[in-house]
């Protein structure tokens, strides 16, 4: 069942670098220290994105301090954190410009800094906000999706115009069901910023789920229009073994595009693996539909004998 998957991946991968090269964006600053305003070298930034998709990595800064990233997939939220030796890190979720530089200079206080008087430094009480995002998404990268959405929870209700916080939450009710407030969620992310357009697939979810038509045919025109990209995303996630974070992207997928054979196939896959079996038969049965003839024609045909 994986290899099928792997091989799906190679057949949309030349749509998906097409539509990355459109949403990539770049970040660039310099990196110093907090107290005598001096570059810092050998500082890291680690970028690990957050939601359903998977990305993390590590990057260098250069010996003066600056530094720049590419990140092909600017739709993205990740969080940031800047750190060097002897330096305490920042940590900070961040959603790049697309198409654009963005610009981020970051100073880091030393691990054992101290006031100018001999009495200790002060110590910086740590944003609340920041750290509640930060535990959610870790949370959330663990499939703890309940404790997630209360560490999002916590993070919007210390600052209301968390977008970042918002998204996630939205992304994780979808997982947790509570679509009603995967919703107001959602909005409240597209009401700080109209440009997150993934929360269209949000809203499309979770006004399907609700029976809410109407609302989710209005989600669905505004959904951008990227569903190779979402197919990779989910090829991906079913590759690692997690098909409850990929059954949500198929469906997305199918939103964008509902000729979309291939996708109807691996979320009937996934269905099949998950036991549901009625979905599952419906899913497999449209890919058929759509390609009798297909190159996974014959495991869809051999599956349906054991779902009915």
């Amino acid at each position: 069942m994986r290899k099928t998957v792997a091989m799906s991946l190679m057949i949309i991968a030349a749509v998906a670098a097409n539509l990355f090269a459109m949403g990539e964006g770049r970040l660039t600053g310099k990196i110093i220290d907090a107290v005598t305003k001096n570059p810092i070298p050998n500082a890291t930034i680690l970028v690990v994105s957050t939601g359903a998709r998977n990305f993390k990595q590590e990057f260098k800064a250069e010996k003066d301090g600056t530094y720049r990233i590419l990140l092909i997939d600017a739709t993205l939220t990740y969080t940031m954190t800047w750190s060097a030796p002897g330096y305490q890190p920042v940590t900070e979720p961040m959603k790049l410009k697309l198409g654009d530089v963005t610009n981020k200079d970051v100073a880091l206080n030393p691990a054992n800094a101290r006031a100018t008087s001999s009495a200790p430094a002060a110590e910086a009480k740590p944003d609340p906000a920041t750290t509640a995002y930060n535990e959610g998404a870790q949370l959330f990268n663990a499939n703890k999706y309940p404790e997630a959405a209360a560490k999002f929870t916590e993070a919007v209700t210390a600052k209301p115009d968390l977008i970042a916080g918002w998204q996630a939450l939205a992304r994780t009710e979808i997982q947790t069901k509570e679509y009603s407030k995967a919703i107001e969620a959602a909005n409240k992310a597209l009401a700080g910023d109209p440009d997150e357009t993934d929360m269209y697939a949000v809203l499309y979810t979770a006004y399907t789920a609700t029976g809410d038509k109407a609302k989710a045919a209005e989600a669905k025109k505004k959904l951008p229009a990227n569903a190779g990209s979402l197919f990779n995303d989910a090829a991906k996630l079913i590759n690692s073994g997690k098909d409850a974070e990929a059954e949500s992207l198929l469906k997305q997928a199918i939103a964008v595009d509902d000729k979309f054979a291939q996708a109807y196939y691996e979320l009937g896959m996934v269905y099949v693996r998950m036991g549901k079996n009625a979905d599952a038969k419906t899913n497999l049965q449209k890919y058929l539909d759509l390609e009798p003839n297909g190159k996974d024609a014959a495991t869809a045909k051999e599956m349906l004998k054991y779902v009915k």
